[in-house]
């Protein structure tokens, strides 16, 4: 049997690989990573080296353990959704990018042949994780019609227990969501493995917090935005685009692609390709969309909104009264809540536009598009917020609060569904309610457009 397409399967088959029992060490993966086809772009073979023949089915992996990782590692850019798995935290992961950065990390750690001087210099780890991928797909942009995809999109798993297909929800650019989540993890991990080996399975487990069941805390996974951001700012990673750019000019058959292209040109395809990733991937927080947590359809027909809106409106869950930490456990909140909505309180669908989670992610509701049923009179004018938990006495955790003060409101207005003078209200400003507890109602009174 091939195992489900979970980041569980792909730790269970490294532990096998990296058993010193076995005969296994750190780099067994990546090694055969790369025979199997994780790095075959120019600027990654530049990088890396070119692979060393068509590997064998490894003894200590079963013929479905290797059937799925031949799947997973066989690169074909037209489908970059096969090369996928579901981590632990609900995001998924390309593991192209991911077991690159590794190998990076690795090489450069010392374990293995060192890796080469390139020219023009460039960081091996970030132009095998994303520089080269971002470099390209904006450099194919610019040659074609301005309305080609550069980034995204994301997508859904048929099933999030036992996943085996995904399927992307639009055009695929050549940095589909996953592979900029594999990317980020890839360049943060490798940045890891590069202070000093350890066995990946290892790294991998402690990164993506196994399973779905410890509630004690955030995994690191769930912090890559930022971690990524400290690596490589918007400024580092303009510069890394446009050094892996200059690399591909020398490269064949990416010298045909950049034959006409000047050094100004170059430099401005490098700052787009910059600024638009970080303000999509380090900027804004990620969200689960209504697929990955199993809503139900909306009943009816939703009404469509008129971005961009004038106010946010803040509540909390209330029920569920307690945070929710993890993946499994906010999406049955969101389950939960959906069900209350609209079986007990008669709603087409779950009233919030967005719910945040403790776990570092929003939940899609309602989204940016439909009206809510939120703050009654109100819902055609704002987006409402609802934090998971009960904030009478206590608040959210600080990087909760920081998730919506810092990240989601200034996106939301970048984006250009909320006003940039937007009003922050409270549920108890707009009805007869204690929502969203006196403990949040008091913080976000320091808010910006808190009115």
């Amino acid at each position: 049997a091939v195992p489900p397409r979970h980041m569980d399967s792909v730790l269970d088959i490294l532990d096998a690989l990296e058993s010193p029992a076995r005969g296994g060490s750190p780099g067994t993966a990546a090694a055969l990573g790369r025979g199997l086809g994780v790095c075959s772009t120019p600027g990654c073979r530049a990088v890396l080296g070119e692979p060393l023949g068509t590997p064998e089915r490894p003894p200590a992996l079963t013929p479905g353990q290797w059937q799925l990782l031949t799947e997973l590692l066989h690169h074909d850019p037209a489908t970059p959704e096969l090369g996928v798995v579901l981590a632990p935290d609900g995001s998924t992961v390309a593991l192209g990018p991911l077991l690159a950065g590794i190998e990076a990390g690795l090489r450069s750690g010392g374990f293995g042949r060192p890796l080469p001087t390139l020219d023009p210099p460039a960081d091996p780890l970030l132009a095998v994780t994303i520089a080269e991928a971002l470099g390209t797909s904006f450099l194919l942009a610019q040659g074609g019609d301005n309305n080609a995809t550069v980034l995204g999109p994301g997508g859904c798993w048929d099933d999030v227990e036992n996943p085996r297909n995904y399927t992307l929800r639009g055009p695929p650019s050549p940095v589909p969501d996953p592979v900029a989540i594999g990317a980020m993890d890839g360049a943060v991990l490798g940045a890891r493995l590069a202070r000093g080996p350890l066995p990946v399975a290892e790294l991998l487990r402690g990164y993506y917090g196994t399973g779905n069941g410890s509630e004690a805390g955030r995994p690191p996974s769930s912090y890559r935005r930022r971690d990524f951001g400290a690596l490589a700012g918007q400024g580092r990673l303009e510069k890394e685009v446009a050094a892996v750019l200059g690399l591909l000019r020398t490269l064949s058959p990416t010298s045909e692609l950049l034959r006409d292209v000047g050094t100004q040109e170059v430099a401005a395809v490098a700052h787009r390709a910059a600024r638009e990733f970080s303000e999509r991937y380090m900027e804004c927080p990620a969200i689960v969309p209504r697929c990955l947590w199993g809503a139900h359809p909306y009943r009816g027909t939703p009404a469509l909104l008129q971005p961009p809106l004038g106010s946010v409106f803040l509540h909390h869950t209330l029920e569920p009264s307690r945070p929710c930490r993890t993946f499994s456990a906010c999406a049955r909140a969101m389950r939960d809540m959906q069900r209350f909505h609209q079986d007990t309180r008669g709603w087409d669908d779950i009233g919030y536009s967005f719910v945040v989670g403790s776990d570092g992610y929003l939940y899609e509701g309602r989204g940016w598009h439909w009206v809510g049923a939120h703050t009654k009179g109100y819902n055609t004018q704002g987006f409402g917020i609802g934090i998971v938990g009960d904030f009478t006495a206590t608040l959210p955790d600080p990087d909760t609060l920081a998730l919506v003060r810092d990240e989601l409101l200034p996106c939301a207005v970048r984006s250009g569904h909320v006003r940039p003078d937007f009003t922050l209200r409270g549920h108890r400003q707009l009805g007869h309610t204690d929502c969203p507890g006196n403990a949040l109602f008091q913080e976000i009174q320091s808010w910006p457009g808190f009115q």
